[in-house]
């Protein structure tokens, strides 16, 4: 069986996989170049190359990639990537170019949903909603295992749609100042309220000077039991994220939506929102189900691979 490789562009590091079957076989990781952008496609050649070399491939594999943006339907070039020495550039060109192979490319949540609607925690389901809850937020949509882009490249980027936070119901105290901003210049994202920081930043301000300490996302769930505002907190990120994904199920009432991303490892999500879901879901059931990703971190590189279906 040959091989896929894929490769997951981050800002920190470059992974690479090939992916035999539904296993991964070889796994190479180096630094992504900071603010460089051929030293970027330097390295991911690299990367492939390594690959290749460890695994004794004797032909040129093709090549998918997870990007933090995507690519514009408009100028062919990729846009709203964090990794900002990638915006404006034609990565999906440079990189068949300079690697003399084919190269498909896709946003790194995407290729998260691919993974899990392929072989994860989504394969039984016909229509999948995958969701990154972690540093940002972000989400992909596959139908019958295919990946669905839409004609401005954005299928499932809900983590930039605004939170109807005057929506929101059923919580303890009126704890919610609207107008919390995002870093892309609007205010009340679903990822201004979602995000691990956003989660770790509410906390703080909610104990103002109690705390000379700035706990993560997951001290703060640690300590729900015997720490009041932590448990709060947790609490209101629940009927956030319940409310945020009613959205979605409303529109697109998915069989499954897959969670990922650091804020999937907190257990109380998969009781609490499926709980609280019935009370902004537009029908008298909620059958979609609600899953934490089966490959976790390995989920992204996975899909990028997973963009060279077996059959091509």
């Amino acid at each position: 069986m040959t091989p896929r490789l894929g490769i997951d562009l981050g800002g920190t590091k470059i992974e690479g996989i090939l992916l035999e079957g539904n296993e991964i076989v070889e796994v190479f990781r180096t630094s992504t170049p900071k603010d460089d952008y051929p030293g970027t496609i330097d390295a991911i050649i690299h990367v492939v190359a390594e690959l290749e070399q460890r695994h004794a491939v004797n032909q040129p594999l093709p090549v998918g990639i997870g990007t933090p943006g995507a690519i514009s339907h408009r100028t062919g070039l990729m846009k709203n990537c964090n990794s900002t020495c990638l915006n404006g550039q034609n990565l999906l060109h440079d990189l068949s170019q300079k690697s003399g192979r084919p190269v498909r490319i896709s946003n790194d949540a995407d290729c998260f949903a691919l993974s899990e609607a392929s072989d994860g925690a989504g394969a039984d389901g016909r229509s999948v909603f995958g969701v990154i809850l972690g540093t940002g937020v972000g989400g992909g949509v596959c139908y019958e295992g295919k990946l669905l882009q839409g004609v401005n490249a954005i299928c499932g980027e809900w983590g930039h749609n605004p939170l109807a936070l005057n929506a929101l119901t059923s919580l303890p105290d009126n704890s919610i100042i609207q107008g919390r901003p995002c870093y892309c210049g609007r205010k009340d994202c679903v990822e201004s309220w979602l995000s691990g920081p956003a989660f770790e930043a509410i906390y703080s301000e909610r104990v103002g000077n109690k705390r000379s300490h700035k706990p993560t996302a997951r001290e703060i769930v640690e300590r729900m039991d015997s720490d009041t505002d932590a448990a709060f907190i947790l609490e209101q990120y629940c009927h956030l994220l319940a409310l945020a994904l009613s959205g979605v199920i409303n529109i697109l009432d998915p069989d499954i939506i897959v969670l990922g991303g650091g804020m999937s490892n907190i257990p109380e999500l998969y009781d609490r929102v499926p709980e609280i879901l019935p009370t902004y879901v537009f029908s008298d059931q909620v059958n979609t189900v609600i899953r934490q990703a089966q490959h976790g971190d390995s989920s992204g590189v996975r899909g990028a691979a997973w963009l060279w279906p077996r059959n091509e």
